[in-house]
């Protein structure tokens, strides 16, 4: 088990969730959609590109485009059995227990580590060259050398019953990018704990 995480400050629900969509804009999977779900709600990136956390019609928005995309608050999709209450937190994740963070029980993030759900063997089966249902591993070599070119990527967000036994919640490519730079410094995360967090994040 993990020692408790280096936390630097207490987050909020309203952080976590411009967090991941400012996250998931920038994906190539899930950019196009979200941006779909923005133009039709009438509302402009900047909404996701600079959150204003004290605007609270703002953190409406953002919580309903969650709730749209990725079943946030309704109990379906990516949040099916999270817990309505959350305690979230900013931290700082050293490389060894960022290594340890589990990637969530998803078929493709299963198959890409070899069944571990460790970004350190999924970054050791894509040096080898080894792909999950032949999906291209471009997009994480390709942010590794970002990385490692000084580009500073958007905090991680990962969830426990605790903080020493933490599954991702967003930011998979990101966390495999640090693990095949050899994961070079500490990262930066949102962790959000619950007692009842084990029955998603199994």
């Amino acid at each position: 088990m993990l020692t408790v995480v280096q936390v630097l400050g207490m987050s909020s629900e309203d952080e976590m969730i411009a967090c991941f969509l400012s996250g998931e804009l920038s994906s190539r999977r899930f950019g196009p959609g979200l941006r779909s779900h923005l133009s039709a709600a009438g509302q402009a990136e900047q909404l996701l590109t600079h959150p204003d956390l004290s605007d609270a019609g703002a953190n409406f928005a953002r919580r309903a485009l969650l709730a749209a995309t990725r079943g946030y608050g309704e109990n379906r999709d990516l949040f099916e059995n999270f817990p309505t209450q959350v305690t979230w937190a900013r931290a700082l994740l050293s490389p060894d227990e960022a290594a340890s963070v589990r990637y969530l029980d998803y078929s493709y993030w299963v198959e890409l580590s070899g069944g571990s759900r460790r970004p350190t063997d999924a970054a050791a089966r894509i040096k080898a060259g080894l792909r999950a249902f032949d999906v291209t591993n471009d997009p994480f070599v390709d942010a590794a050398q970002a990385l490692i070119g000084g580009e500073c990527f958007p905090p991680l967000i990962l969830v426990g019953e605790r903080q020493d036994n933490l599954v991702c919640l967003e930011g998979h490519l990101r966390l495999t990018a640090h693990a095949l730079a050899g994961f070079p410094a500490d990262i930066e995360c949102l962790i959000g704990t619950a007692p009842a967090m084990g029955r998603w994040a199994q």
